[in-house]
């Protein structure tokens, strides 16, 4: 008996040695201050590559549309060695659209390290990253990062996390929290911004000081599945971090559903993260995170357990979605044209696919077998599915943003967002007198004194809709946007939409480049000549504010009776660059955008005139 307790105390000591040699670190902060820089600097510090190997910059944004937008959308794991300690490394997105992500890969990390600019200080998102963080009973390392900026101020940022962690309601060893100053584009950090280092060591010295060893607790066999992958060889791989016991290629296991039902499986294959990629292995010890491949029908929030005794874990919440678009098929006349998948069969399986790894989303049937409505966290977070989508050989339309609204205690109520701007002093009055508009209150506003103002305002989700743009173009380019949900408040009163109507084609055809010159006085355009139109496509904003029905395709009469200096040199305006957000932002009600894999169309959704004015006259 006493050999019995030895061996298994030993196993235990085994155990908790194996424990105090890993950390697990999620890397919050704000949209651009630096997160996936970072972790590149750690992956080269920490000799993941061969000197010689040119890997670029921003490894872990590896698909092509977080290249292209320069911004994080899925969370990635990479794992490195200092030390002799093992760093699983968890880089999360810094928008709010992508707020689900992040809430659900901070279950796996024992603490976090809270990038902050050092000239922006701490922006909303860093608000709502560093909540969910301290509402899970994590301790932030707060990195001061970009310190070599002109006009930064460390000392005031270190002060403001502070105030803003007292504000959050941190508990004491909360906000006794360390903190690290540097540049990780230079590849340095000290604890000292005054004093530059030639390394990040003292960043990585810090990580291991100062985040918790993951806690080993007695009992049978825990793993709440937080994330997942998909490999061709081996399909849908469970990711997760093992809370006890430990786990063993060919165990008997169960799998605890959302619901509470069991599913008895078996585990074919385990991996460990190792550098950028994974390592089988035969068995796993509490502690690590690791992925499990062999387990079928499982959902993100799903506990793997005991086999005999099942345990399950409190499932991962997530912040409710607070818009909807309408999805539907592409019912235009190039219906089919470019798109592989085109029938509504196919995109509610591509939208019921995405549901399994996109928590924040919900698909909602309408009763109409063509038509879907898709509620996510934004427009951003929308527009990234479809993007996705149209990459894959999908056509779809998609109908107007609508805020989802609530009745709480018998009022309605609408979600507002915690909008903060940075704009130059010269136009900041055109800027507050548009959120005025669109029934921002103000609740803060900051000048740095050098010619720029920071303003905070609380604003319905609706105002919101379409204002990037023209914030953009108010601001010459030089604003700065960003928001978070904040909460559901009473409805306001109508906000008002698009001041401008459109040009509306009333042919269908090729655009001519003298029917668009003469066009130009009516407004900007959307079109090249030489591109494809139809009867009820929107090829341009009108300067006023109705509607009006043109013809693009009208070449210039030719006569037999030419003299010189009659004709004039055509030139065209380069017609406005419309990206996926802005089509989807621009549109009414009665408008549509039509997405195939090689165009982006606005269209009415009725395309004949006159259809059009039976549907005004019984609205």
């Amino acid at each position: 008996m006493q050999v019995l307790i030895d061996i298994k105390n030993l196993h235990l000591r085994e155990i908790v040695n194996h424990m105090s040699s890993i950390k697990n670190i999620a890397i919050i902060a704000h949209v651009d201050h630096g997160k996936t820089t970072l972790v590149d600097k750690i992956l080269h510090h920490c000799k993941l590559f061969r000197d010689n190997k040119d890997v670029g910059e921003l490894i872990l944004d590896n698909n092509d549309l977080e290249k292209e937008r320069g911004i994080t959308i899925v969370s990635k794991n990479v794992s490195v060695k200092y030390k002799d300690t093992k760093i699983n490394i968890i880089d999360t997105p810094g928008h709010a659209d992508f707020g689900g992500e992040v809430e659900r890969v901070l279950n796996m990390a024992d603490g976090v390290l809270l990038l902050v600019d050092a000239f922006e200080g701490p922006m909303p998102q860093t608000r709502f990253v560093l909540q969910k963080a301290l509402e899970l009973k994590l301790k932030p390392l707060v990195v001061v990062n970009k310190v070599d900026k002109e006009n930064c101020t460390p000392d005031q940022v270190y002060e403001s996390v502070f105030d803003l962690m007292f504000e959050l309601d941190a508990e004491e060893w909360q906000l006794d929290f360390p903190v690290v100053y540097g540049s990780a584009k230079n590849n340095w950090m000290s604890l000292d911004w005054k004093n530059q280092t030639t390394s990040i060591e003292p960043l990585l010295d810090a990580v291991i000081e100062h985040v918790p060893s993951p806690k080993v607790s007695e009992g049978s066999t825990q793993l709440l599945i937080t994330s997942m992958d998909y490999s061709s060889f081996t399909g849908r791989e469970a990711i997760g971090r093992l809370q006890r016991g430990e786990l063993n290629q060919g165990q008997n296991v169960s799998l605890v559903k959302r619901d509470g039902s069991v599913i008895k499986s078996r585990i074919k294959e385990l991996n460990i993260f190792d550098g950028l990629g994974k390592l089988k292995v035969d068995s796993i010890q509490a502690g690590d995170i690791c992925s499990v491949v062999g387990l079928d029908n499982f959902e993100i929030g799903d506990t793997i357990a005991d086999f005999e005794n099942p345990e399950s874990l409190p499932t991962i919440s997530i912040d409710e979605p607070t818009m909807s678009m309408m999805f539907t098929i592409n019912d235009s006349p190039f219906f089919g044209k470019e798109g592989k998948y085109v029938t509504s069969r196919h995109i509610k399986d591509r939208l019921e696919k995405e549901l399994e790894k996109n928590l924040a989303m919900r698909l909602e049937d309408t009763g109409s077998a063509d038509k879907f409505l898709v509620y996510g966290r934004g427009v951003l977070h929308l527009s990234v599915l479809i993007e996705t989508m149209r990459r894959e050989g999908y056509e779809l339309q998609i109908g107007q943003p609508q805020v989802i609204i609530k009745e709480i205690d018998g009022v309605k109520c609408e979600p507002y967002e915690n909008l903060t701007v940075d704009v130059e002093d010269e136009t900041q009055g055109a800027v507050m007198e548009e959120l005025g508009r669109r029934k921002g209150e103000l609740t803060n506003m900051q000048s740095d004194g050098l010619g720029r103002t920071r303003l905070e305002y609380k604003i319905p989700a609706r105002g919101l809709i379409g204002f990037q743009g023209e914030f953009l173009t108010m601001t010459k380019g030089t604003g700065l946007m960003s928001h978070v949900f904040e909460e559901y408040s009473p409805v306001k009163s109508e906000i008002p939409g698009r001041r401008n109507g459109v040009l509306i084609s009333s042919e269908k055809g090729e655009a001519v480049a003298y029917a668009l010159w003469k066009l130009q006085e009516r407004g900007r355009m959307f079109v090249h000549p030489g591109d494809k139109l139809y009867e009820g496509m929107v090829i341009g904003i009108h300067s006023r504010d109705n509607d009006l029905v043109v013809n693009p395709i009208k070449g210039k009469q030719l006569t037999n009776v030419r003299s010189s200096g009659t004709d004039e040199a055509v030139r065209l305006v380069p017609p406005v660059l419309m990206s996926l957000e802005y089509a989807v932002e621009f549109i009414d009600d009665d408008e549509l955008v039509e997405i195939t894999p090689k165009a982006l169309r606005i269209r009415k959704r009725f395309l004949v005139e006159h259809e059009r004015k039976r549907a005004t006259k019984t609205d």
